[in-house]
This record gives C-alpha cells, structure tokens and sequence, in this order.
C-alpha cells in the first residue's frame, strides 16, 4: 500500500470504522455486488459459498471456476465466477469436519473501503449467510456486535446491472481439433490467454458421448469432461458428421459453441449451402444437381455449358473440385462421380474472376478482414492449399454487404466467404466454417484471432459492453 494509499484510507476507517455483526459488502472482481455477510473475528480468512468448483490451468497458472448463489431468498439466481488459485488449505468446521479449500484473492469493498483479501471456497448452501468476514478483512474496522448493518446498504437490484452489461470473468475454453500444432489453433489459444482465460485443444476423434437425456456428457481420455464456458469448433471435413455430432452435444449440455453443429452442417454440405444462399436470394454461379445418370446432358444444359466446374459436395480446400474444358470432359467427369457414388454439384465457371476470388473474413456481423487469392498458371483454383497466392485487397460495399448476408444465412457466427468478381457483380462460391488464419492475418497485419477472442467474450457477456 502506498503512503497516499494508506493515509486515504486511515481516514475512511476514521469516518466510519464500526461494522455489525452482519455488513453488506461487495465483491467486485467475482462480479457480485450485494452479498450480506457474516462478520467473524474468530475466523482468521474469510469464506464464500461456492458450488461447482471446476479447476483449469497448469500448474503454475491454476484457475478454478464455481458459482455462487448470492441471493438468500433466490436459490435459482447464480452467478458464475473465475479466479486463480492462491494456496489450498485444510481448515475445521464448526461440526469438526476438516475440509480441504481452496484460497484464491480478490477484492471486498465494505463502505467505502475496497482492500485485497484471501477467501476459501467451499458449500455455504445450507448456511444461512452466503459469507463469512473474517478478521483479515476486518482490519482497521471495529466490531459492534449487537448492531447490524452499519455500513452501505447495498440491494440486490444490483445484479440486474450485471446481467445487462456484462463483466469480467475468466472463461474456460475448449479448441475441437485434431491438429494441436495448427497456426490457427496456437493463435487462438495465445489470445485467449492474454485476456486471461484458460484455452486447450480437445482432439475431436478421443471425444466419445454419453447421451442421456437428464445429463449428457463429453468423455475424453477415459475421463467426463468438465463444463466449457465455450467450445471452438474447427473440424475437418473427413470427420464432419462426427465432429458434428460432438458439437451438438456440448449444446445440449448448455455450453457455447462459437459455430452452431446445425450452422456447420449446412456450410459443409454444398448442395444444402447453395440452396441456402437461394432461400436468401444471395448471388452465386449458376448451379444443377441431379442423381441419375440418365440426367447427364441435362444438367450440363441448366448451366452456361462447359467450360464448367464439377465439385464433390463435401470437397474442401480446392480438393474434388474438376474443371470440365468441354462438354465431352463434363460427362465424363460426371460419369466417374455417379458411377463411385459420390454425390456432386455441376457449376458455371466465372471466367470473369480470371482465376482469383476474394476471401472476406467474417466475426459475427463484421468483416474483419479480407484478401485476393490468384490460382497458379497451371491451376484454374485459387485456394492457397492449392497453390493459390494471396494479396491484400479493398473489397467493395457490395462484396461486403454479400459476405455478411452469406455467413448470415448459413447460421455462422465465424465465416471465411469467398466471392467472385463477375461482369454482372459479386457471387458467392463458398463460405468456410473453420477459415484459417495465417493468410489473411500475414496480408493485413492483423490479429484476427484475438477478434475471435474479443467476439466470444461479448457473446458471453464478460466483457465490458458499451453504455
């Protein structure tokens, strides 16, 4: 405590030093405003109901997360909280049971004095006070035992504040992915830490699902997994429907998904996609789908004729997707799909683009970023797995405006939407359910990743929102 400090507040203590033997306090840090308490000298750390107690983090970073039911006559009401872990203690309870706490820090105001104190966690439930003042935070205060409330009345109408605008908490976040080492992977995971928060990869094929209808569970590495404040889906598309199915049941477990298992379904399943941006009256090339061989020459006809792309629905980056330079090359290429029962979409091939499109990175309802990839000389694709090189580019409000309403329509809140520029305007070929971050974070020198992070804490409600 500085020497100003310490002046300051011997003069609040000298205004005002009596507190009751039960006192209003807060804890602003653990975004809990108005907790009555329970003052006790005999007690030499305080203590604060917690329910649900949940460790993450390493060892030299270990975080615990637990809710706290801060309203006597409101059970229902919780509030959850995150902090790190200080020490853990053994302490005796008033029955004689020794039980073990965790100790973490943070702040109490009580009037109009605000100090750093160490709490233990433990189960207050059946208590009537959902705290307990011990003498550590009691220090420079004097004890009036018979009164009650001597300092700031607080109310509870204060937690309306907290649901509305938000706070900070430290959150719990879980990466599905079966690449560890992923340039977009550690960038998420250094940014989450940043703000704080406890990130790691969870390899979505060791993921197996205990589904029952009153507790479905994630079990990993022989072990249930533990409540994630968010989960980030980044899925291959070799194990789409798996991944998916992993999704959906951290839904329904009330965890939050950054892309939704319905939202990715769509984006990963061309033909449902295009149909999609149809519903949406979204510009895209003109596309014909059929099943029976018989049907050949005529989805060829409700293009523009070739030269036209054939694409495997669930190809992905530029892999299974054939230009057909004739009509000829077109049926034979459709043929050795229908004959390998490979199900496949037939698409007009823009020749206006000249080989390039434009990635238009999408958080939310934002496009954070965007480039131009150009395919090769010796390759119509521009993905960069492909081969593709990528420049920094200003798109138009138009391609804007599209990109937004494509990720839109798709359900995504994350979304990588590529554009083609036409003679007749913008048209949407794809959009990404998990976009990669190297590229376009190297062309604009920007941490998209971080943006991601930013995103999640708001859709989350652990960041501060504008008033």
């Amino acid at each position: 405590m500085t020497f100003l400090k310490k002046i300051i507040y011997n003069l609040l203590m000298k205004k005002n030093n009596f507190v009751g033997w039960e006192e209003w306090v807060s804890l602003p840090e653990l975004n809990l405003p108005a907790i009555i308490a329970k003052t006790d000298t005999g007690a030499d750390t305080s203590a604060l109901h917690a329910f649900n107690i949940q460790v993450f983090g390493d060892e030299k970073n270990q975080m615990v997360r637990f809710g706290v039911n801060p309203i006597v006559s409101d059970e229902r009401f919780s509030v959850f909280c995150s902090a790190k872990v200080i020490d853990q203690v053994k302490i005796m309870s008033s029955n004689g049971i020794s039980e073990l706490r965790f100790v973490i820090e943070t702040e109490i105001a009580i009037g109009n004095v605000t100090k750093k104190i160490p709490i233990t966690l433990t189960n207050r439930e059946n208590m009537k006070y959902k705290m307990i003042i011990g003498r550590n935070a009691l220090d420079g205060f004097r004890i009036s035992p018979d009164k009650s409330f001597l300092q700031k009345i607080l109310d509870y109408n204060l937690y309306k504040l907290v649901k509305n605008y938000g706070y900070r908490r430290n959150l719990r976040i879980g990466i599905l992915s079966m690449e560890p080492n992923n340039y977009s992977n550690l960038k998420i995971i250094k940014a989450a830490e940043k703000n704080g928060h406890h990130c790691e990869i969870l390899n979505t094929k060791r993921c197996y699902l205990n589904i029952e209808s009153d507790n479905p569970e994630v079990h990993y590495n022989g072990k249930v997994l533990p409540h994630y404040d968010a989960i980030i889906p980044r899925i291959g598309p070799s194990i789409s429907r798996y991944g998916m199915a992993i999704v959906r049941q951290f839904e329904a477990m009330g965890t939050y998904c950054l892309n939704s298992s319905m939202s990715i379904g769509v984006s990963r399943d061309k033909l449902a996609a295009h149909q999609a941006l149809v519903l949406n009256r979204i510009p895209m090339p003109n596309t014909a789908f059929a099943n029976s061989p018989h049907d050949t020459n005529h989805i060829i006809d409700l293009t523009s004729g070739a030269p036209l792309v054939v694409k495997l629905l669930e190809s992905s980056q530029g892999k299974g997707v054939i230009l057909a330079e004739t009509k000829k090359a077109a049926s034979s290429v459709i043929s050795a799909f229908q004959q390998l029962h490979a199900p496949f979409i037939v698409q007009d091939f823009v020749k206006d683009a000249k080989g390039s499109d434009l990635r238009l990175f999408v958080i939310g309802r934002k496009v954070v970023a965007s480039m131009m990839r150009s395919a090769s000389t010796e390759d119509f694709r521009s993905n960069l797995h492909a081969g593709g090189k990528a420049s920094k580019i200003k798109p138009t409000i138009e391609e804007i405006k599209i990109a937004k309403r494509a990720a839109k329509a798709m359900g995504l809140s994350i979304a990588g939407v590529d554009i083609l520029r036409s003679s007749d305007g913008p048209k949407v070929l794809e959009v990404n359910s998990s976009p990669g971050l190297r590229g376009i974070e190297e062309i604009n020198k920007i941490n998209i990743a971080a943006k991601i992070i930013d995103y999640l804490e708001k859709r989350l409600g652990v960041a501060k929102k504008s008033m």
